[in-house]
């Protein structure tokens, strides 16, 4: 996923992670794909949280662009699929009828706001530009990263 991310330029200023090893783990996998050296908070209130925690927690992000969180499901997949609750376009209505089929470790939802900083993020206001699953990279690349 990491060289994903590097190919289509998505470069994280800021990351926020989940104190849990494996979102370390899987944060550690990928930095080095990256093309960004973003700066990384761990925070132990992502663990587990449900979406309106974690959208309070990017609420009091540093207002840095692009954000990059790495959680837990159920409530990463509930908070995507909450701010992006009535796509405009067919292709972005696509991909969040995918996303909200299967959100599988390691899966990446790409979100645009046009909101001046973290604060004025609220359901709805998200557009999906991105949702990617390891397994269609798999074909791509020769693995399931």
């Amino acid at each position: 996923m990491g060289a994903y991310m590097r190919a289509k330029a998505y470069a994280p200023a800021l990351v926020l992670c989940s104190t849990a090893e494996r979102a370390k783990e899987t944060l550690e996998l990928m930095l080095p794909a990256l093309a960004s050296e973003p700066e990384i908070r761990y925070d132990r209130a992502l663990y587990l949280a449900e979406w309106p925690q974690l959208l309070a927690e990017i609420h009091d992000a540093p207002n840095a662009s692009p954000l990059l969180v790495v959680g837990h499901n159920p409530g990463l997949e509930q908070l995507a699929i909450a701010l992006v609750l009535q796509p405009q376009n067919p292709a972005e209505r696509s991909r969040a009828e995918k996303m909200a089929q299967k959100f599988p470790t390691a899966a990446l939802a790409v979100l645009d706001f046009d909101i001046p900083e973290w604060g004025g993020a609220k359901p709805g206001l998200g557009r999906l530009v991105d949702f990617t699953r390891p397994k269609d990279l798999s074909g791509a690349n020769g693995d399931d990263e």
